[in-house]
């Protein structure tokens, strides 16, 4: 009897260990330029296609009527906060990347190849935007 309990116990408790290797969850990104936090971001898992939304907003320049005027497709002059920035990331089979996918700068408007890949047991998130041979990688820390 104890024996069955404990093994449900130590098994539920490797769960939530094993989901962390996933983007899915809460994360906070930092500016590249000032080394302060941005943003939060929600990514969600939809039918094994990843989405990600600004949960949050953070900085002393934020104002909450903010809209994404420089996106140029149905994003256009839609509010930061709540804004879908991630879509159609897809797991790569056999590895723990995440792609195929679109990445939006709402400061520029642009969309970018999207590449994302799990890191220190999932704590941090390794966020690649490219654009043909050019491209920059961001950390992310996990929130949730």
């Amino acid at each position: 009897m104890y024996r069955a309990l404990t093994a449900i116990v130590l098994g539920a408790a490797a769960v939530p260990a094993l989901a962390q290797m996933t983007p899915v969850g809460l994360w906070r990104n930092v500016d590249d330029k000032t080394g302060e936090a941005k943003a939060e971001i929600r990514i969600v898992e939809n039918a094994g296609v990843l989405s990600g939304q600004i949960a949050t907003r953070l900085g002393k320049d934020v104002k909450p009527d903010d809209v994404c005027d420089k996106c140029s497709d149905d994003r256009k002059d839609k509010p930061i906060l709540g804004l879908e920035i991630i879509r159609g990331a897809k797991k790569a089979e056999g590895k723990e990347v995440w792609e195929g996918g679109k990445i939006l700068d709402p400061e520029n408007g642009r969309n970018y190849t999207l590449r994302l890949t799990p890191a220190e047991g999932g704590r941090k998130l390794e966020v690649r935007g490219s654009f043909g041979p050019f491209g920059r990688t961001q950390t992310w820390v996990r929130v949730q």
